[in-house]
């Protein structure tokens, strides 16, 4: 039985092995570790990655935060904490990314 819940490596058909271990090591094994709630892993990685400025990983981790149990209020009270530690412009950055990633988690909502 194969397990839905994990995500896919999006990167697999050119880089099998790193696609091996963000399947089975990243998202298996770590994600996995009881010592953090799942919301609780998408809230430190939502915020690592904006604090990195890692524009690319922000929707995927930001939907997946919300399908972990993390609020938008929470999102946007983070990325406001943010803003004093890393800066403005990676706060506002990901206000813009977290606007559309809500818009359209609601579309998929209203789409069920």
């Amino acid at each position: 039985m194969t397990d839905t819940s994990t995500p896919k490596s999006p990167f697999s058909d050119i880089a099998p092995a790193l696609g091996k271990y963000t399947d089975e090591v990243l998202f298996g094994d770590v994600w996995k570790r009881p010592g953090l709630s799942p919301r609780d892993r998408s809230l430190v990685t939502v915020a690592s990655l904006i604090s990195g400025y890692r524009v690319n990983e922000m929707p995927f981790h930001i939907k997946r935060a919300l399908e972990n149990g993390v609020t938008p209020d929470e999102l946007i009270e983070t990325i406001t904490h943010l803003a004093f530690y890393v800066g403005w412009p990676a706060a506002s950055t990901a206000v813009g990314i977290a606007r559309k990633v809500f818009e359209q988690a609601g579309a998929e909502k209203k789409g069920q």
